[in-house]
């Protein structure tokens, strides 16, 4: 028996797969920016030390837990991830307009609405279809070779091995599209109660700028610091990072 509250569609049921839909695409997406952000941390542990980011790629690869790094610990990772993002762009082209003339439909209403709130999700689709041919590049270097994670390896490969500008352009289109959506789930989906007056939807977009210049100026600042590196360890290219209590140890 159809209950009451049951939406109808000229005489049946409406499907609840586009909300289903939705609702994954919005569990995936804040799962990638959650870990967009926890990624930047461990990232930007090169601006304390060499030593310290040593100790977190090792971490990552159960070095301080069986005593030896394996690899495929990192690779599965990666690849969960890859997945999750490919599941996210999937779902994600749902909404992409199919065709010019929807693009220049789009563009005719965004011209004449002019909310900030519709250019950002322009933002958005312009650095997730950019994403979508970058980062594919970024994961599958971590996922095949895990074992160059570390402040000379990954200083060689931002310098000397001529990925730098890949990172630079990643680091824009992924800070963008994350803080961005990020900041419509909330609206979409009421986590802040304040949001839905005008002065909390204001608060809310100042708190997604003042994230997104954080996030920008961290990942600036970490991937200087990988390019320094990498100029200066550049005559010993492929030489892996080793701290110096190890070093002394094994004297």
């Amino acid at each position: 028996m159809r209950s009451a509250t049951t939406p109808v569609v000229s005489g049946q049921r409406a499907s609840s797969w586009p909300a289903a839909l939705d609702l994954i695409q919005s569990l995936s997406g804040l799962a990638l920016g959650l870990f967009m952000w926890f990624h930047m941390g461990f990232v930007s542990s090169i601006l304390i030390s060499e030593d310290l980011f040593w100790i977190v790629a090792r971490m990552f690869e159960g070095y301080f837990v069986f005593g030896k790094p394996y690899y495929w610990i990192v690779s599965i990772f990666v690849a969960v991830i890859a997945m999750l993002l490919g599941l996210h762009a999937l779902l994600a082209l749902r909404k992409f307009p199919a065709d010019w003339a929807q693009y220049r439909s789009m563009g005719k209403h965004t011209s004449r609405l002019r909310h900030g709130d519709t250019w950002l999700w322009l933002i958005q689709v312009a650095t997730g279809f950019a994403l979508f041919f970058l980062a594919p590049v970024h994961l599958y270097t971590m996922m095949s070779h895990p074992e160059l994670i570390g402040p000379y390896e990954s200083a060689d490969r931002v310098w000397t091995g001529n990925f730098w500008p890949l990172y630079l352009i990643l680091l824009f289109a992924v800070e963008l599209h994350g803080t961005i959506g990020l900041y419509r789930l909330a609206l979409k989906w009421g986590w802040l109660p304040s949001a839905a007056t005008e002065a909390g939807r204001r608060r809310l977009m100042q708190a997604k700028w003042l994230l997104t210049a954080f996030f920008l100026i961290l990942g600036l600042a970490s991937l200087a610091a990988y390019i320094k590196l990498g100029i200066e360890h550049a005559p010993n290219a492929g030489e892996p990072y080793t701290p110096a209590w190890i070093q002394e140890g094994a004297q």
